[in-house]
């Protein structure tokens, strides 16, 4: 059970080490500084996710149990250095320089939120820990403020023809 816990966790971070890099490059091929801002903060999200979800791994790798996030991205700093620091191009980054508008970029990080939030849904699904579940339903509900914001750009990008200069709702506060 440990075993395919310590999969998922790497498969998670594998993941998020894909958006991260994705958000980085939709963050230079975006023209407007709003979207720039968007897909830098998103990216940092995603860098704090590998963080955590490596030093938790690494944790139940060394016969610990499940840290709390906040403990975990505290951890994780040391784990930052190893961080994907060079680009690598990938399905979502390759799909963008095929097409590298805003609107592709904002439908390319929509699809890839929508997958992050059914997998870590079904991750929470069978999730035996409390801790464990502390931690999957923490990141579950980042990703799903993602998606949020993902969709209202969207919205605002195909009715005004611009990205939103503020948002209904904040994605920091909802994260406290």
């Amino acid at each position: 059970m440990k075993e395919k816990v310590i999969e998922n966790l790497k498969i998670a971070v594998n993941t998020e080490i894909e958006g991260y890099n994705f958000y980085i490059a939709a963050s230079n091929t975006v023209k407007n500084e709003h979207g720039k801002n968007v897909f830098r903060h998103l990216s940092k999200e995603e860098l704090e996710h590998i963080s955590a979800l490596t030093a938790i791994s690494n944790s139940l790798e060394a016969g610990g149990g499940w840290l709390s996030y906040k403990d975990a991205v505290a951890m994780g700093g040391s784990v930052k250095r190893g961080a994907p620091i060079f680009l690598k191009e990938n399905e979502l980054t390759k799909r963008l320089k095929q097409n590298p508008t805003e609107i592709s970029a904002v439908i390319i990080a929509t699809e890839t939120e929508e997958k992050a939030v059914a997998f870590y849904s079904g991750l929470l699904k069978t999730a035996a820990a409390q801790d464990e579940k502390t931690v999957l339903g923490k990141i579950l509900d980042m990703e799903r403020n993602h998606l949020k914001l993902l969709r209202w750009e969207y919205e605002s990008i195909v009715k005004t023809g611009f990205w939103g200069d503020f948002m209904e709702f904040s994605v920091e506060k909802e994260r406290e």
